[in-house]
């Protein structure tokens, strides 16, 4: 039993499970399309299916703006994962499950994410909850359980979440409702304004990873398909990474001031902190070419980029099942919730 411990990372564009002594053995887009009330499918084989299925099939993120928005489905879903992961890796029956949560959210939404992993398949004897930005932290590599202030900023999907730590708490965060969809959302609405092509979320996000810069681009470019707004017809078209960069730029820079804002209310010791360790920043979307140059130049401190920075949350969650009593007391301790049930 004491191998059956598993830690879950729902964010708003995937679902992520870890395992103890397997590391993470579910990393799939938190995506399930239904038919007649039935799953047909759900990760990545649903993504494949969006813009593309009849109209009696309903495809879905149940997590919205970072928060579980349609419980049934998101159980639906956490169950077809626990099925394939149960005729991989065996019996997940009497289980551990921690998950992360947001922390700038509602009891009742926190309370959600408990009675989701407690009450699906896995049956689990227990279930505890840890704040996302501590996991990320954890994931990042930072020495939380120190005395010294650390700042992580994890751009999501959907929101984004500036914390900063301090002796294995939060000290401070903010939860920004803006990121990496909203950016993907500027480039659709930028494309059909000035070139009249209609382009779908899986097109902008190719252009946002190809050709978005935070700074000064290079000039690239990359072939995109899509329809034609005046003939309806289908159209291929070449876009450059000027035209991305400026259409990213009013998004990155609401994210930096948000940045800041928290910067200013920091004690003068954890300023202190901070100075030394620098900002850590994490998320899909810290892939953007030269966004540690236009973080540094904003707050003129050091930036560290994560290695592999859309994993961190269930690297963290994998750190802290495989290290145990190191950070029980401290991770679990900070959550409000994690007794109940």
């Amino acid at each position: 039993m004491a191998s059956r411990v598993f830690g879950i990372d729902f964010g708003t564009s995937s679902i992520k499970i870890y395992k103890k002594n397997e590391g993470v053995i579910f990393d799939e887009k938190n995506l399930i399309a239904i038919c007649n009330g039935q799953p047909v499918a759900i990760g990545n084989e649903a993504f494949q299916m969006l813009g593309k299925a009849p109209d009696n099939y309903q495809i879905t993120y149940p997590v919205k703006n970072g928060v579980i928005a349609d419980i049934k489905n998101m159980l639906l879903l956490l169950n077809e994962a626990f099925k394939k992961i149960e005729k991989k890796y065996g019996k997940i029956t009497g289980s551990e499950i921690i998950v992360a949560t947001p922390t700038d959210i509602t009891e009742v939404e926190q309370r959600a994410y408990f009675d989701l992993a407690a009450n699906c398949i896995a049956k689990p004897r227990n279930v505890k909850i840890v704040n996302k930005p501590v996991a990320c932290a954890i994931g990042t590599g930072i020495e939380i359980m120190n005395a010294s202030g650390a700042m992580v900023v994890d751009i999501g999907a959907n929101t984004t979440e500036i914390s900063i730590m301090s002796i294995g708490g939060i000290v401070s965060s903010k939860l920004v409702p803006l990121g990496g969809n909203d950016l993907d959302r500027a480039i659709i609405n930028n494309v059909r304004k000035k070139y009249n092509l209609i382009i779908g979320d899986t097109t902008a996000e190719y252009l946002k990873k190809e050709l978005a810069f935070a700074l000064e681009p290079e000039h690239l470019t990359a072939k995109i398909y899509g329809k034609d707004v005046l003939s309806g017809l289908p159209i291929d078209m070449v876009i450059d990474s000027e035209f991305v960069t400026d259409t990213i730029k009013e998004s990155l820079d609401l994210l930096v001031d948000n940045v800041k804002a928290l910067l200013e209310k920091v004690s003068p010791e954890l300023s202190a902190d901070i100075i030394d360790s620098g900002i850590f920043i994490s998320g899909g979307s810290a892939n953007i070419r030269k966004l540690e140059q236009l973080f540094n130049r904003e707050t003129e401190l050091d930036i560290h980029i994560c290695e592999e920075p859309s994993d961190n949350v269930v690297k963290g969650l994998g750190i802290i099942i495989e290290e145990g009593g190191k950070y029980n007391a401290v991770a679990f301790a900070a959550n409000q919730i994690s007794h109940l049930g």
